[in-house]
């Protein structure tokens, strides 16, 4: 496989949405993925977990976090907050105000290239 620089504007690519209060646009690498994402006010993120590293970067807005399970810890990031969040750990988020984010993924998030991200779509 021949590697190749690629320059993306965000404006350039499409965007897909996802359900009626989630948006986003979507590049890719071989070995990560990054979204840039649009949520409505008071949307949820449904509790998930993925094999996925995540970093998530708010923009604008804010994004309640819920990490884990029986003993659950709160975060509550506001547009300049990065959180890092490790493969494996039970989280979800709710949006409040309408919230631009950025995520990356290591390594890539297949589920949502193939558009199999059901907990997103229901």
């Amino acid at each position: 496989m021949v590697n190749k620089i690629q320059s993306i504007n965000w404006d350039e690519i499409e965007m897909e949405t996802v359900n009626a209060s989630m948006r986003r646009r979507i590049v890719t690498g071989e070995k990560m993925t990054v979204a840039k994402i649009y949520f409505d006010d008071g949307f949820v993120v449904p509790l998930h977990c993925h094999h996925n590293e995540q970093i998530t970067q708010v923009i604008k807005g804010q994004m309640h976090f819920v990490f884990g399970g029986d003993d659950p810890e709160e975060l509550l990031l506001t547009p300049g907050d990065v959180v890092v969040i490790p493969p494996n750990i039970l989280h979800q988020a709710t949006c409040i105000g309408e919230v631009e984010e950025i995520d990356m993924w290591a390594p890539r998030r297949e589920d949502w290239l193939d558009k199999t991200d059901d907990y997103l779509r229901g």
